[in-house]
């Protein structure tokens, strides 16, 4: 397109009666255009080649008054369309403002039960009344670190719980709750033995 443009504007030397010709022929097709558009509303057909191939005065031949008339002669389409929303394909399951607030309760919970579970732990260590029974948790036992390290398992429930709220499975969307629960329930119990222990 832009290397027919250049070769229009920069080949063909400009005359006024080239330019008048052209002009005229153009109007001359839009003119019939308009006549055919308004008697049939299809849409528009090729345009009709001339016949004559005589070369014009100034070296040009009439296929290039007949390739710009046929441009001028097309003529988009008039057809509106309806615009309607688009439904989208796939949604995934979401989670709503009570699930939100019972997943943040149910989080610090978590985090508060497993800071207790080591306090006690620590408590009763110290006094020698036991040795810590979870074997991931024993080099850790006997020094400060215990709490941090305690908080990793409610973190991972916590994880949990938020992925199953939004899972495609309707069953476990229903039980999304439970690991947050059974670690806290795990973590309280725990420590409610840790402090029996301690005298």
């Amino acid at each position: 397109m832009l290397l027919a443009t250049i070769v229009l504007l920069g080949a063909i030397p400009q005359s006024g009666d080239l330019a008048r010709s052209i002009a005229n022929v153009a109007t001359e097709v839009s003119a019939e255009n308009r006549n055919d558009a308004a008697s049939s509303r299809s849409l528009p057909s090729m345009p009709m080649p001339k016949v004559k191939t005589d070369a014009e005065p100034d070296g040009v031949n009439s296929s290039l008054a007949a390739n710009l008339a046929g441009a001028a002669a097309v003529q988009t389409p008039r057809v509106t369309l309806s615009m309607q929303p688009v439904k989208q394909a796939y949604t995934r399951p979401r989670e709503i403002r009570g699930q939100r607030i019972a997943w943040y309760t149910l989080a610090v919970t978590g985090h508060g039960a497993a800071a207790f579970d080591a306090y006690s732990t620590r408590r009763a260590l110290s006094g020698g009344y036991g040795t810590e029974g979870n074997p991931f948790l024993r080099p850790f036992a006997n020094s400060n670190a215990l709490y941090a390290v305690t908080q990793i398992s409610p973190a991972v429930m916590d994880f949990l719980g938020k992925r199953m709220m939004v899972s495609e499975n309707r069953w476990v969307r229903r039980m999304w709750w439970l690991p947050q629960a059974a670690g806290s329930g795990f973590s309280i119990g725990a420590g409610v033995h840790n402090m029996g222990v301690v005298k």
